[in-house]
């Protein structure tokens, strides 16, 4: 028997009783189905759905069996219904429309093959042989072309979408891109007619909740008589919930970052992953949350995104009760002590030397940095906790355990919002040591997005405060930080002078890896003074400490600083030697944008020494490595010098 039940589903408002009704018009133009269509709103999610046996007499009703003629009982209703539809030769299309629960449909389903069934439902029908047709929200560019086909509609004089095409995209963006919140936009719209774009897309963003300033403005019903309001929809939907259920809901909604992983949500409700996962699966089924392509395919692994409107409703919902604030305010609690404690492993993985603690949980620096990928957006959100007085101590931690991870993924801005944040928190506590390390973070930050002078002023401010301290181990450090970022300014005898005084202090205290640091970065300052030869005796110093405490990544960058210094003093055959043990442990760490550079400098040391086809070849493969880095600027730019490579 072939499949005869479709069902569209996917959350409200998300189109779904448009798309069958239009499927129905064109499939009924083109002849397949000469019997018609017979059509019910099941109101599955209203106060009071329509059952089953009120929805076969308005079937019967359609078929022509009204009044008089109608069988007595109902299941001689049913009895009826299926008759008429098994003597009906016309093949016939039946829609059921807004099913909440299989109990309103399935009495209806004809009793033969012959006719089809549309339903449409927010909720999937998993437990059915049903074909689904999964509705999602619209693209972007789909969303803008409705809002404008919309105004056009009404008056194709309009001009408002040609000459506000950005204003019509951040509105298309404050709907989420939700057919039902793009349509009362489009209503606004045309009711302020004489209003530019620009002033809807101001006031939601002034409410912050385009689901208050849409629900206000919302010009009345659809064409199919429904109020054009989002909340009532998200609220019915809610209500069905079974109380684990809603009470998930509601603490996803209060996660930090756009998508969270099934281990930090088990944190936020307390429950064990597989417990929680099973939650989720039935809200994903409910399509209040969609799963993630990309994890692990374990439990622990996959990840979840809420829409933006439905994360809204949920906030909302936790704040109008004090009892669920407070439930709130524990989950937070707990998601925050979760990304701490493996934020920290996994720092202390990506610092480890040898001979040190093995960090738990992480067992190499893939494991660790796969775990940083994945919950970035959630930890860079949770840092923002930081503002509220009971969360201020932990953010505070959590932000300055991502300046590693965050420097080596070269992701600056997420570095210095972090770090700022961090910053203000600890100022607001006073806690000065706390402070002077957010000063640190965000100085390196800021140096590595080229912003040099506020990098100097944010390092003589961490200075400061460790002198006052009396900190002069945490103090060296800042002048060797100082020193770099005087560097990147152009005023290098001033960072000579600073990096050897972070090198002494650093002697002083014994700690040999910090004064490989120094020694590393006070080379690169005496190359720009143009005391070559200073400068390869620093970077030899620097590789043989880093070789000495173990620290094999930090080794990869002294060989390649050693190189450039080389290079200068026209010993280029020794750069070359350089260049290449700097490679040998960058594909060791994959390390590609470390990689890119080195071959970088590998290239200009064949151009000196005349090789063209070398160095071709070297750029090349810098194209290459900065790609898998996704330094696409970087790439573009050595495909460009390997071009202007002669021969």
């Amino acid at each position: 028997m072939p499949l005869l039940i479709f069902a569209v589903t996917g959350m409200g408002g998300v189109g779904k009783t448009a798309l069958a009704v239009e499927a129905a018009h064109q499939a009924r133009g083109r002849g397949w189905f000469p019997g018609g269509t017979l059509f019910v709103d099941l109101r599955g999610y209203d106060e009071d759905p329509v059952t089953a046996d009120q929805a076969v007499l308005a079937l019967l009703d359609a078929l022509g069996v009204r009044d008089g003629d109608l069988p007595p009982t109902a299941d001689r209703q049913y009895d009826a219904y299926r008759a008429l539809l098994a003597e009906r030769r016309d093949r016939t299309l039946l829609i059921l429309d807004n099913a909440s629960d299989p109990a309103q449909y399935l009495p209806l389903l004809p009793g033969t093959d012959h006719h089809r069934v549309l339903i449409t439902s927010r909720d999937r029908p998993d437990a059915l042989p049903v074909r689904l047709i999964d509705l999602e929200t619209l693209a972007p560019d789909d969303s803008v072309a409705l809002l404008t086909r919309a105004l056009h509609n009404t008056d194709e004089r309009d001009e408002r979408p040609a000459r506000e095409p950005e204003a019509l995209r951040e509105l298309a963006d404050s709907c989420c891109h939700l057919p039902l919140a793009l349509q009362i936009a489009a209503g606004m719209l045309r009711r302020r007619r004489h209003r530019d774009v620009a002033s809807l897309v101001t006031e939601i963003r002034e409410t912050g909740d385009a689901t208050t300033v849409l629900d206000h403005g919302s010009p009345g019903t659809d064409l199919y008589g429904r109020s054009l309001v989002l909340r009532p929809v998200l609220e019915t939907s809610y209500r069905r919930l079974p109380s684990d259920r809603a009470r998930l809901l509601r603490l996803l909604c209060l996660a930090p970052g756009a998508e969270t992983g099934t281990e930090a949500i088990s944190a936020l409700t307390g429950h064990d992953t597989e417990s929680v996962l099973s939650l989720l699966e039935d809200l994903a089924a409910r399509y209040f949350v969609t799963p993630v392509r990309g994890g692990n395919g374990t439990a622990p692994g996959m990840r979840w995104r809420l829409h933006d409107l439905v994360r809204a409703f949920g906030v909302g919902v936790v704040a109008g009760d004090a009892g669920l604030r407070k439930e709130g305010e524990a989950a937070r609690e707990r998601v925050l002590e979760f990304y701490v404690r493996w934020a920290v492993a996994a720092d202390g993985r990506l610092r480890w030397l040898p001979g040190r603690r093995e960090p738990e949980r992480f067992g190499d620096r893939r494991q660790a940095l796969a775990w940083l990928d994945a919950e970035r957006s959630g930890l860079v959100a949770a840092v923002g906790w930081g503002r509220e007085e009971r969360f201020a101590d932990a953010a505070v931690r959590l932000a300055l355990c991502l300046g590693e991870y965050l420097e080596w993924r070269r992701y600056f801005d997420d570095w210095i919002a972090v770090a700022e944040a961090a910053q203000g928190v600890a100022q607001l506590a006073g806690d000065r040591l706390g402070e002077a390390n957010a000063w640190s973070h965000l100085g390196n930050a800021l140096r590595e997005a080229d912003r040099a002078e506020e990098a100097i002023d944010a390092h003589t401010r961490a200075r400061d405060l460790l002198q006052a301290a009396g900190d002069r181990h945490r103090e060296a450090s800042t002048w060797g930080n100082l020193g770099n970022a005087l560097r990147d300014a152009g005023r290098a005898e001033e960072a000579v002078e600073a990096l050897t005084r972070a090198r002494d202090l650093l002697q002083a205290a014994g700690d040999h890896h910090r004064e490989a640091m120094a020694w590393n970065n006070l080379g690169l300052a005496l190359r720009e003074a143009d005391r070559a030869g200073e400068a390869i005796d620093a970077h030899t110093r620097a590789r043989d400490l880093y070789q000495a405490t173990g620290d094999r990544r930090r080794e990869a960058t002294a060989w390649n600083n050693l190189g450039v210094a080389l290079r200068k003093a026209g010993r280029v055959e020794e750069a070359v030697e350089a260049y290449n043990k700097d490679l040998e442990i960058c594909r060791e760490f994959e390390d590609w944008y470390g990689e890119g550079q080195t071959l970088h400098n590998l290239a200009l040391a064949h151009e000196d020494a005349g090789s063209p086809a070398e160095a071709r070849a070297a750029y090349l493969r810098a194209a290459d490595a900065y790609t898998r880095a996704n330094a696409p600027t970087e790439a573009a730019q050595a495909r460009t010098w390997a071009a202007e490579q002669p021969g």
